[in-house]
């Protein structure tokens, strides 16, 4: 009867023991709360607690890879998009992300998809689809402000698809091919300012030297009597009229 109460209390001993050991790992912090108080936050490695007065909380310190669904968003030119994007966080302050918020990944969950709205909806399309870099820093800095709080850091967040509907796939086309002819158009009338630009500077050098003129006059006979045309009409200049005369 000695011997079975000597084991029943070294038995109740081992569970006691057993049951104050934790082993945090070197990601890993533990928040201690005794009796229902923040007591402070340890790890890793071993960690012993005194059994029914102190609980503690696992918090993993990694950086965490969140993925927003896609959101609906008006832009600011009025045009309906579906954009989805990807958050990476990690918990620096293990204390403040168990105390100040019930659910930590849930809130920043929600966050994210409503600072995504809000970003994006103060943005034309155009600013949507060529400066994603930029909205991407934009909601990085919203969303840190407001998990700050928490004990987050934000460090990534990155603009993964933007749907656009039928209609609008081909309104950009449309318009992406007026802004092709525009600029053939832009760079044709360059092309022909430069030309009559050549053109006055050749006109006022062959004024000042009428034997230039000459010269080009025959040569162009020469570029003439070259093509297979039968029958070949041209003017004579009356300079060479004047110079025989002489």
């Amino acid at each position: 009867m000695i011997f079975d109460f000597g084991a029943g209390v070294v038995f109740i001993i081992l569970v006691i023991v057993v049951s104050s050991v934790r082993v945090l790992r070197e990601y890993q912090r533990g928040v201690i709360f005794q009796l229902g108080r923040y007591a402070g936050v340890k790890g890793p490695g071993l960690i012993f607690l005194v059994p029914v007065i102190q609980q503690m909380v696992r918090v993993d310190l990694r950086i965490i890879v969140l993925d927003v669904p896609p959101q609906d968003v008006i832009t600011r030119d009025n045009v309906s998009v579906k954009v989805n994007a990807v958050v990476y966080f990690r918990v620096v302050e293990p204390e403040k992300a168990i105390i100040q918020v019930a659910d930590f990944l849930s809130a920043t969950s929600q966050l994210g998809q409503t600072t995504l709205r809000a970003v994006l909806g103060r943005h034309e399309l155009d600013t949507l689809l060529a400066e994603r870099d930029k909205l991407n820093v934009d909601i990085q800095h919203a969303i840190d402000m407001q998990t700050d709080a928490w004990g987050i850091k934000v460090s990534i967040v990155e603009i993964k698809h933007v749907d656009l509907n039928e209609s609008m796939v081909r309104a950009i086309a449309r318009q992406a091919e007026a802004e092709r002819e525009r600029r053939a158009k832009v760079i044709h009338a360059e092309g022909e300012l430069q030309a009559s630009e050549k053109l006055l500077q050749a006109a006022e050098t062959l004024a000042r030297q009428p034997e230039a003129m000459q010269l080009r006059y025959l040569q162009t006979l020469t570029q003439i009597a070259g093509d297979k045309a039968s029958t070949i009409v041209f003017p004579i200049p009356i300079d060479i009229f004047q110079k025989l005369a002489k």
